[in-house]
């Protein structure tokens, strides 16, 4: 079998109707529009949303809250997290090869939830005081970026 001897399945294939043809074809004159009215001009019909004059849904509905557009987000991290991955530095490089990061521009935050036993260099974006004297109490070093 060769490309130009394949055929598509029967009837995988419609042909289009082709409306305004002549009278004989039966969807000839209004083109199956029927007679005047705004959907039978060419241009016609209703905007996206239109309800006829109802006020529309998006406008019935409630504006609740803001989101702002300056807004920076921040993978969390917490102790007990650090302890289970065994590094002995945390920074973004070891955080993508550990696969608790995607992107190197990602944001880090650590959180003091849970304990440290090991010492661990940390160089990060964010770190909360409890968590940073955590760290130091351990023998480790923190590193704000």
């Amino acid at each position: 079998m060769k490309l130009h001897e394949l055929k598509y399945t029967e009837g995988s294939k419609k042909e289009a109707t082709r409306v305004g043809r002549g009278m004989a074809s039966g969807k000839g004159k209004t083109s199956t529009r029927g007679h005047k009215g705004q959907n039978s001009r060419s241009g016609g019909g209703v905007r996206p949303g239109f309800e006829g004059g109802q006020t529309p849904l998006f406008r019935r509905l409630p504006k609740v809250g803001f989101t702002s557009r300056n807004q920076k987000e921040f993978t969390l991290l917490n102790l007990t997290q650090l302890e289970a991955l065994g590094l002995t530095t945390v920074d973004h490089k070891t955080l993508i090869e550990a696969k608790v990061i995607k992107r190197e521009d990602q944001l880090v935050k650590i959180l003091a939830n849970g304990s440290i036993s090991k010492k661990i260099n940390v160089k990060i974006n964010k770190i909360s005081v409890a968590a940073k004297k955590a760290i130091e109490a351990a023998g480790g070093s923190v590193e704000v970026i």
